[in-house]
């Protein structure tokens, strides 16, 4: 073993285990206070109150408010990430459109369980909050990534149909964009079902947040998942997923 390997193989000390500890509990907390009061009215005094200790105790582990929210925000962004890979990873590899069928209502079973935290990732921006690219980018991607790699792989298996055609042509600068994010993330999917995809993903979504924030109204319609499954059924058939 390497003198890398082996400082990678290093057990945290038991310092390092306590403010792992302490920060979840930070974060365990906050969600809670997210849920109650919403994220503009999250309080890192109040935060600490319920922690048990005083304010500037937590200011030794999270900074300020916008910390927590960034930590909100990851932690969020990986809840919603490990629930989809593992709903994607429980169907047969070759089945493109089950797959997709899992991404789409894992993502709406997390969203109706914990509304707050999806408000945080997809509703409105905190006032005078700005996440930090560099920290939230990778977990805040993972789901739409996952969607692309299903519908890549599709199409390089010959699962997409064929006989599905674009409702307009691709205009250059449109192109130019598929073209980059293809190069990015070295897919094989042409520009006219990538653009597809790209209206699923925001489909997907726009209905999930539809359900999570009642604009469907009280009464509109009482089977709430069957409306989402038949969505998904007609989201299959605008990008050609077979099956």
């Amino acid at each position: 073993m390497t003198s890398v390997e082996a400082t990678k193989a290093k057990p945290p000390t038991p310092r390092e285990r306590a403010r792992s500890q302490t920060i979840a509990d930070i974060v365990r907390l906050g969600r809670e206070h997210l849920a109650l009061h919403g994220a503009a009215a999250l309080s890192l005094r109040a935060v600490a109150r319920d922690l048990g200790v005083v304010s500037s105790a937590v200011y030794r582990y999270v900074e300020n408010r916008d910390e927590l929210l960034t930590l909100l925000l990851i932690d969020g962004y990986n809840q919603l990430g490990d629930e989809v890979d593992a709903a994607v990873e429980s169907v047969p590899a070759a089945d493109f459109a089950g797959q997709f069928r899992a991404l789409g209502m894992a993502v709406r079973s997390w969203a109706l369980r914990e509304p707050a935290s999806y408000a945080l990732l997809f509703g409105s921006p905190v006032p005078g909050y700005q996440a930090p690219g560099e920290r939230t980018t990778v977990p805040g991607t993972r789901v739409i990534l996952r969607l692309v790699s299903v519908f890549d792989a599709a199409y390089r298996a010959g699962a997409l149909d064929p006989k599905v055609t674009p409702a307009v042509v691709i205009p250059p600068a449109l192109a130019a964009d598929m073209d980059a994010i293809r190069e990015q993330l070295n897919l094989a999917v042409p520009d006219a079902a990538l653009a597809r995809g790209v209206l699923v993903w925001t489909s997907v979504f726009g209905a999930v947040s539809f359900e999570v924030f009642g604009q469907y109204g009280a009464d509109t319609f009482a089977a709430r998942q069957e409306l989402f499954e038949h969505q998904l059924g007609v989201l299959q058939g605008v990008v050609g997923l077979q099956g």
